[in-house]
């Protein structure tokens, strides 16, 4: 699965605001379906160049507004949807908010 993601190493975000705001954006455009089985944290470190703890917390944040869910030693799947798309987003940016 190959997510059209960037980050900014230059930017004033951090690398992990801006992974889980990507990710929140394409789960609520519905780039990942519900149900897909998101890349380990090492697989997509390693693809987008950056150290495993961005995508730990990422996924982590994701988890705790409730969009990925994680299935043990599986991995994190996508979260069922919400009756608006931008709901996702808006859930992503409250819980990076709240750090």
């Amino acid at each position: 699965m190959a997510l059209k993601i960037r980050i900014n190493r230059k930017s004033v975000e951090s690398m992990t605001r801006q992974l889980t705001d990507q990710l929140g954006s394409l789960i609520g455009e519905g780039a990942l379906a519900v149900g897909s089985l998101l890349p380990s944290e090492r697989t997509l470190a390693n693809s987008l160049g950056i150290a495993r703890n961005v995508v730990r917390g990422s996924y982590e944040y994701l988890e705790k507004a409730g969009i990925i869910q994680r299935e043990g030693r599986k991995g994190r799947r996508v979260r069922a949807k919400t009756s608006r798309k931008t709901t996702a987003t808006r859930s992503v940016k409250k819980a990076v908010k709240k750090r």
